[in-house]
């Protein structure tokens, strides 16, 4: 490379986003996602073992799905081909395996195709990898933000292995944000940066776990404040205060104190004023999270979680309501979505409340640690082969609807359990009507149990 070819690939390199430059080349610059990268687990095993599998990256954004594939690629030395689902088609993936082809037969190097938003390719896209997949040609690995059981077509997610990845930690993003700032190659070390705690505190609390975001963030601030400097003679370096990120974002973070605990308090403040059904004061905090710059999907999702632990089945309607109010903002976004909250969070309010759910699974969950696997009673186990049912599987079921409204007398919980109650039915909203229902059916068991004894 001559020196013209130089300064152009150095200007090329700079005229990339920092989210792309700072982009991981390899497992040891990898942050984040230890259940999969760490000593022995198994994305790590498959690099090190160069057995890479065809698989399904699911996670939320800027959680590192793209930069995994990637380094997959590189590390095992294969052809890396990338694919977005948003801009290609059919013959598209045609001219891929093509090339795939080649790449096996001149080069001897298998094929990792890398598909970004699979969920978006409709079925007869997906259709045209499955047999490129069970041949071998090509890994698949696709990545997606949505559930691939309802987005990935069976044939295709039966020939993958799904892997889930999660929403980076605080401290990751830390790391990453630190990383760029201090690297001189590909961050913005060239350009002296001094990152005031507070600041930095804000610029990781913001992202909701998102690499790519914090770091467009921090560039963005890095601009900004490199700009209120130009003028300067001789700056001596960038420095990013919290209100000069607060005024690149323009975002105020004048609602949250610095160490975070602001956060916690507001959000169990709209928790508690749910829970007390007071509208206004839910409204209210609501509000100013959404002001302070909280992730509104953040909310959301606290307010799903709600409508089963505190209103659970006293209106089973919560919950919907909270989802939809979810998906809604999802699909109109900020600010009218924030709309669709409020009106959850009003529904959540003056929903009746019962926490009888939250306790009965509770209880579950504990006597399961006390007593562990216990085994199925032999009545209600599958028989499907002709040795089960001679050893007593499914022996002696009655099938309810057989009986009159569908109810019989039965055990179902295991021996040790016999008489257990965890679910108690509070007297509030629709939850009293499951009680009388309950009572209703345990009455005609028992008394069918008395007839069938005389």
């Amino acid at each position: 490379m001559d020196l013209f070819e130089f300064q152009a690939e150095q200007s090329m390199q700079s005229s990339r986003p920092l989210a792309e430059r700072m982009r991981p080349r390899s497992l040891s610059e990898f942050v984040g996602q230890q259940h999969l990268v760490g000593e022995g687990r198994l994305i790590r095993r498959a690099i090190e073992n160069d057995q890479i599998f065809s698989m399904i990256l699911w996670g939320p954004p800027g959680c590192g799905k793209t930069t995994l594939a990637r380094i997959v690629a590189r590390e095992t030395r294969s052809h890396f081909a990338h694919f977005s689902a948003v801009l290609s088609g059919v013959r598209d993936i045609r001219a891929v395996i093509e090339t795939a082809r080649n790449q096996l037969k001149i080069h001897r190097k298998k094929t990792v195709l890398f598909v970004d938003e699979i969920h978006r390719f409709n079925k007869s896209q997906q259709d045209a990898f499955l047999h490129h997949v069970e041949s071998g040609l090509i890994t698949l690995i696709g990545a997606t933000t949505e559930n691939p059981s309802f987005e990935v077509i069976a044939p295709l997610l039966s020939r993958c292995r799904v892997v889930t990845l999660h929403p980076l930690e605080d401290d990751d993003i830390r790391s990453i944000i630190t990383g760029a700032v201090a690297d001189a190659d590909r961050g913005l070390g060239l350009v002296p940066v001094t990152l005031e705690p507070d600041a930095e505190d804000y610029l990781v609390r913001i992202v909701d776990g998102d690499a790519r975001v914090a770091l467009n963030n921090l560039e963005v601030a890095a601009a900004y404040s490199a700009s209120e400097t130009a003028d300067c003679e001789k700056p001596e370096a960038v420095v990013l205060t919290l209100e000069k990120v607060e005024n690149a974002l323009q975002k105020k973070a004048l609602l949250y104190d610095k160490s975070g605990e602001e956060h916690y308090n507001l959000i169990s403040a709209l928790h508690k004023s749910l829970r007390g059904g007071d509208a206004d004061a839910s409204l209210y905090w609501l509000a100013r999270m959404l002001a302070a710059g909280e992730d509104p999907l953040y909310i959301a999702r606290r307010m799903v979680r709600f409508a089963s632990e505190d209103v659970g089945n006293a209106d089973p309607r919560a919950l919907q309501v909270a989802l939809n109010a979810m998906e809604a903002f999802r699909f109109i976004g900020a600010p009218e979505g924030e709309l669709a909250l409020a009106q959850a969070a009003v529904y959540l309010a003056a929903a009746p409340k019962s926490n009888s759910l939250y306790t009965a699974y509770g209880g579950v969950r504990a006597e399961i640690d006390r007593t562990g696997a216990l085994p199925v009673p032999l009545h209600i186990r599958n028989a499907p082969t002709n040795l089960m049912k001679k050893l007593g599987y499914g022996r002696g079921y009655r099938y309810a609807h057989d009986y009159p409204d569908a109810v019989t007398s039965q055990q179902y919980l295991p021996d040790k359990l016999i008489g257990r109650t965890y679910y108690r039915p509070a007297e509030r909203g629709y939850e009293k009507t499951i009680k009388e229902r309950l009572a209703f059916w345990k009455r005609l068991a028992e008394g069918r149990e008395e007839k069938e004894a005389k």
